[in-house]
């Protein structure tokens, strides 16, 4: 088990992997803000997907850059919105809600536009497509629309967080980033908590 941790590092720049652990760590405590329903998830967010976009380009794993970069931009998307209330909302600020109909269709376009953007981005690369880069893809997709959902405060959010939490620890075992593995069980764990959290505030809202 110990040789899993250190053997793809064996050789690696010690900067990179300092990025790496902080990437991990802060990712670590956005998502715990996240589970809080804390504004500061989206600051410390930013750091861990920034730092891991330039790790994942600096690796060629065109996926999770894409994705990364993504997380960069919704983060700053999801700031925003927070901060206000959502139409109908007696607040200052934006409330958990559900998905409505018309957000369940965009959610099944969004994931298919997803999946295939990202094949689509492996092929512009150059890159082989294998059956990683298939997981890779669909990942990807519910990552995507995870995080629109999380933009939203929507509770479903958590929901896709986990498939995709369950999926990401041995995805990136097999890519050699073992610290990334231990992040993802982690994510897993609070996604679960977080789901737990957010439906008993959804339900003291509608009390």
């Amino acid at each position: 088990m110990t040789d899993c941790f250190l053997a793809p590092y064996r050789g690696a720049l010690p900067w990179m992997v300092a990025l790496e652990i902080t990437a991990a760590l802060m990712g670590v405590v956005s998502v715990w803000l996240a589970k809080k329903e804390n504004i500061w998830v989206f600051p410390t967010g930013i750091i861990s997907t920034a730092l891991y976009t330039w790790i994942c380009a600096t690796y060629e794993l065109r996926g999770d850059m894409v994705i990364n970069a993504y997380y960069t931009a919704m983060s700053l998307y999801g700031w925003y919105m927070w901060l206000r209330p959502a139409p109908g909302d007696q607040a200052d600020h934006r409330l958990i809600s559900r998905t409505n109909k018309r957000e369940k269709i965009w959610i099944v376009i969004s994931f298919v536009a997803a999946v295939l953007f990202v094949l689509g981005v492996y092929k512009f690369f150059g890159t082989p497509i294998t059956y990683i880069s298939y997981i890779d893809a669909f990942t990807t997709a519910v990552f995507f629309i995870a995080m629109w959902l999380m933009a939203l405060k929507k509770i479903e959010n958590w929901t896709f967080w986990i498939l995709g939490n369950v999926i990401s620890v041995p995805l990136y075992l097999i890519k050699h980033l073992c610290f990334t593995a231990v992040q993802y069980s982690i994510f897993l764990v609070i996604a679960i908590a977080g789901y737990l959290e957010w439906r008993r505030r959804l339900a003291a809202l509608h009390r």
